[in-house]
């Protein structure tokens, strides 16, 4: 699998997008926002810049990319205000893989232009938006250009499946039947993975440059945790049942495995100490239900008990599908049929979610570049 070439969620503004199925994506975006205003007011005291750059890596496409530069353009323009200062002007650069729909992003610039001023009330700096396509595992921009970096839900990925996973038969990801060896690989891959990624961001952020980093991770320090490996174990469960009927290749289905990490804090920590450029300020894990509706009082009381189970089990299979039908379709191709991969899915997760609560576990961190 060359993950450059098939790693992307699904684009548009149709039923299985991204764009309409990242509620637990968005849910943890709004977790992490204080963390976000504190970094940028650090820095916006300390350096005033006329320019202010800022980088989201792994920006995907929909709603959220753009909710997230918002927000911190209204950090600024709040300071702005209260210090007399002239609004700075903005630069904002969209990075993902090249295969990502940036073109839905750009679609809605205008209107997005449009409803933050209306939203702040008054003119605000210029706002330039920059499309860059390339791995955030190399380097992207120019040495020393950026103030601020953010990152939500994109740097679990791997920049490739593991080396060393051959023998993960009847698992997709990491699990506790998976050989220690596996375990292994995709932790060196981690390792490795990130440390390019703290090094290239060392020399592209200026001295007391900022980054507010999201993993899609869990808090035990059991690699095969359930609180990060349950979900795609479900999914190998539906794609399991299909290869007993026949329905899929067993051997393509033993060589496909998610390129994925969800790293513990502390493993996150010990990659930022290791690789010395940047000073930790913050280290915090939070949660989000699988569904993103837990903590909704009216969506809850809107359905009875099984359809309120049923509801959960849809929304969370549209959501894993945005994310994993481009990988399936890659690995597979023709010989599986999607629609039937994720009616397995929706009723195994109904069940599951039904009997037990299920969550995303997050670790942020928020890192300054040292001077």
């Amino acid at each position: 699998m060359d993950v450059a070439q098939v790693l992307h969620m699904n684009g548009g503004s149709g039923d299985t997008s991204y764009a309409k199925n990242s509620l637990p994506q968005q849910k943890a975006i709004s977790l992490t926002k204080a963390m976000r205003e504190e970094a940028l007011t650090s820095l916006y005291l300390k350096k005033a810049p006329r320019i202010l750059s800022i980088a989201d890596l792994g920006c995907s496409s929909g709603p959220n990319t753009l909710m997230v530069l918002s927000e911190l353009v209204k950090t600024v323009e709040n300071l702005c205000r209260k210090m007399k200062h002239k609004s700075p002007e903005y630069q904002f650069f969209m990075n993902d893989l090249p295969v990502n729909d940036f073109n839905n992003i750009f679609k809605s610039l205008d209107s997005y232009k449009e409803k933050l001023s209306d939203e702040l009330g008054a003119e605000i700096g210029p706002c330039f938006f920059t499309g860059v396509p390339g791995s955030f595992y190399g380097r992207i921009f120019p040495t020393k250009t950026l103030h601020f970096v953010h990152s939500s839900y994109s740097l679990q990925w791997l920049s490739r499946v593991p080396r060393g996973v051959e023998n993960n038969k009847g698992n997709i990801y990491m699990a506790c039947t998976s050989p220690s060896s596996v375990l292994k690989a995709y932790y060196e891959q981690f390792q490795k993975d990130f440390s390019l990624f703290l090094k290239f961001r060392a020399e592209e952020l200026v001295e007391g440059g900022c980054m507010v980093l999201t993993f899609l991770g869990r808090k035990s320090e059991e690699r095969y945790s359930k609180e990060c490996c349950y979900i795609w174990g479900l999914l190998a469960l539906a794609l399991n049942d299909m290869v007993s009927e026949g329905k899929i290749n067993e051997e393509q289905l033993d060589t496909f495995n998610i390129p994925q990490y969800t790293p513990s804090p502390s493993e996150v920590k010990l990659e930022v100490l290791k690789e010395g450029s940047f000073t930790i300020t913050c280290l915090e894990v939070s949660r989000v239900h699988w569904n993103g509706h837990d903590d909704d009082d009216d969506w809850n009381n809107a359905f009875d008990s099984e359809s309120l189970n049923n509801v959960a089990g849809y929304n969370v299979a549209k959501c894993m599908r945005a994310v994993a039908e481009p990988l399936l379709i890659s690995h597979f191709g023709e010989a599986v049929d999607i629609e039937e991969v994720f009616r397995r899915y929706q009723a195994i997760l109904t069940d599951r979610m039904s009997k037990e609560r299920t969550e995303f576990i997050n670790v942020t961190i928020s890192m300054t570049r040292k001077d």
